[in-house]
């Protein structure tokens, strides 16, 4: 670590849980953030100021001036931008020691793939669940952590998915796929701004911790937010041993989630990036 790095960072390294050796392996992390909206804007922001080593930031989308309420990777002087090269432009401003790779595209099928098995964690700041359910179904054949997050009205949540271990439940488990979900668009329902910010640091906060190797993450445990009372909620739950996904026998585990990935529909909405 370089002088500049030991000022830059002097405050991660005087926490006792994280030090130098933490702050270390934070700097060696690549971290695949797919979404840069209203969650995806202050996780990439955080990471980036901590000194997460690289950044891929994936969104297929321009700004849009409604976005400016919540997505504050974002300028009025950007609007119209892919949301990709205009997230890369604020990050290098706050951290222009970390790589940042900005791609303008919608993942899924190989690329998707491809790009999981690259990076040490996946935040998954999309708005839809056919996009989650391909995410996850990645994650697990390649054994990554990915951070869920979601938002919309009032509401939100955020849970960690910890595949690098055997016992821990994917998100297919908790939500699991093809079952009747209502999904709905902040372009219609709106959005709390800050709430995005909630939800999106405490994904910084999680990816963190898993990079440093401290403390526990929210594996296995689904926190719930009502913005409107500030109260939260802990939902606990389990690995399904019959899941499909992470399963002994799940599409996953066979290489089959490569079919389904490149099948996924457009997305249509859903719990918001938002976007």
């Amino acid at each position: 670590m370089t002088d500049e790095q030991l000022l830059r960072y002097s405050r991660h390294i005087l926490l006792d849980a994280l030090g130098i050796e933490g702050q270390e392996r934070i700097l060696a992390t690549h971290a695949l953030i797919v979404g840069a909206g209203g969650l995806g804007s202050p996780a990439a922001l955080y990471l980036a100021s901590a000194g997460i080593g690289k950044i891929t930031l994936v969104d297929d989308d321009t700004v849009d001036f409604t976005n400016l309420q919540r997505q504050i990777l974002h300028t009025q002087a950007r609007v119209g931008m892919a949301k990709a090269e205009s997230g890369s432009q604020a990050l290098a401003a706050i951290n222009p020691e970390i790589a940042i790779v900005p791609l303008r595209q919608r993942l899924s099928g190989g690329a998707l793939d491809a790009l999981v098995a690259t990076a040490d964690i996946v935040l998954d700041c999309t708005d839809n669940f056919a996009t989650r359910h391909a995410i996850n179904r990645a994650c697990v054949h390649h054994r990554k952590p990915l951070v869920s997050g979601a938002a919309i009205r009032f509401d939100g949540q955020i849970s960690v998915y910890d595949l690098s271990r055997d016992d821990a439940p994917c998100y297919h488990c908790l939500f699991p796929e093809g079952e009747d979900v209502e999904e709905v668009r902040c372009a219609v329902m709106g959005v709390f701004a800050p709430l995005t910010g909630i939800i999106g640091t405490m994904q910084a906060a999680e990816a963190l911790k898993l990079a440093a190797g401290i403390g526990e993450s929210l594996s296995g445990r689904l926190l719930l937010l009502d913005a409107l009372e500030m109260e939260w909620r802990t939902v606990k739950f389990r690995k399904d041993a019959g899941c499909t996904v992470c399963g002994p026998t799940g599409d996953a585990r066979s290489g089959e989630y490569l079919r389904r990935s490149a099948a996924d529909r457009e997305p249509g909405g859903g719990v918001c990036r938002p976007g």
